[in-house]
């Protein structure tokens, strides 16, 4: 985040972690649509700069909104994103980890008490949600049952456990991490918050287990990292939408594997029917535009060859011998004589 650049081109380790802990912090408000003030920003310089600790700079900014309280929409919106920001950057100053639900939960009291209301900070949702994502065209993922999320969540930190990493090379343990990852997200435990403390608990998990991160991956792409989540979990096979683990893949590649992945929030953009619709029709003009051009292209040279029509029409020779199948098939042309010194004929009704 370009507040703290210059803290991370010094180089001083102390700074240079504190700066990446407030740009993570900062980073994974724009999951929720939430933009910090200028005086949050100011207060992590002074942390980073060793003017104030981590402590003393997440008691300034809950004082400074008890002092002033929010009144208009952007101000609500920019007292939880200050908060929430001070208090991600204090528990990633910390390595204190614990692997288990109960640590995810822990997670999210910390993170959310006095900004949701008491039902929902540290509380597993006690009813079912859905919630309109704007890449599924207002469609949801189906989230976790209410009335079996800690049975979910045991089932799943229990896998986790259990799971033998030993052998695997570094994208499979990659991938193993990104789906249990995905699994918990869907569980969607809390009624609100979900994505941001699910980021939270992976960070300090990922530690645990010796990784270095590149955590500027959730600092500048966190609207990426929740929207990879969404098409880990949804399908709709009525319009041949799947699950996949493709974005989810590429974001932890960059993350853990130092890859250089395109995150584009545009490609998991689900298209909508008539969109769909359109582009099969599209597809089904090209195709038989292509027929069309090689039909033409035997009228005037019966002897020519395959390898000469891919050359022209630009198709594979596969497409070429695909595209003259099914024209034979359906009567359109037929072959006199061997393959090898025989040529094409196309049937009167044709030319």
């Amino acid at each position: 985040m370009e507040h703290f650049e210059e803290y991370k081109k010094q180089g001083e380790p102390e700074k240079l972690q504190k700066a990446e802990n407030w740009g993570v912090a900062i980073g994974l408000q724009q999951v929720d649509n939430l933009t910090p003030s200028k005086y949050l920003i100011e207060v992590a310089k002074d942390n980073i700069e060793g003017k104030i600790s981590i402590d003393e700079a997440s008691e300034q900014v809950s004082q400074y909104y008890k002092k002033n309280p929010a009144k208009t929409l952007k101000e609500h919106n920019e007292k939880e994103a200050d908060e929430v920001s001070a208090r991600i950057a204090k528990l990633l100053s910390t390595h204190t980890f614990s692997f288990s639900p109960a640590e995810l939960i822990s997670i999210h009291k910390a993170l959310f008490s006095g900004i949701f209301d008491d039902e929902i900070a540290g509380k597993i949702r006690a009813y079912d949600i859905t919630k309109k994502e704007p890449i599924l065209n207002g469609d949801t993922v189906i989230y976790g049952r209410a009335d079996s999320i800690m049975e979910t969540l045991d089932y799943d930190f229990g896998q986790e456990k259990k799971f033998n990493y030993k052998g695997l090379s570094k994208r499979e343990k990659v991938e193993q991490l990104a789906k249990f990852t995905s699994g918990i997200w869907q569980i969607h435990p809390f009624g609100e918050g979900n994505t941001r403390a699910t980021a939270v608990f992976i960070i300090k998990y990922l530690y645990t287990l010796g990784f270095v991160t590149n955590n500027d991956l959730f600092e500048q792409n966190s609207k990426y990292f929740r929207n990879a989540l969404v098409r880990a979990n949804y399908q709709n096979l009525n319009q041949d939408i799947y699950y996949t683990m493709e974005y989810l893949n590429k974001f932890f590649g960059n993350l853990l594997l130092g890859e250089k992945n395109l995150l584009d929030n545009r490609e998991m953009q689900i298209k909508t029917i008539s969109e769909t619709n359109d582009a099969l029709k599209s597809k089904e003009k090209s195709k038989e535009k292509s027929k069309e051009k090689i039909l033409q292209i035997i009228a005037n040279n019966p002897y020519i060859t395959t390898r000469e029509l891919s050359e022209i029409t630009g198709l594979s020779i596969a497409g070429v011998e695909k595209n003259m199948r099914q024209m034979k098939e359906k009567g359109f042309i037929r072959r006199v004589g061997p393959d090898k010194g025989g040529h094409w004929e196309v049937l009167n009704d044709q030319k």
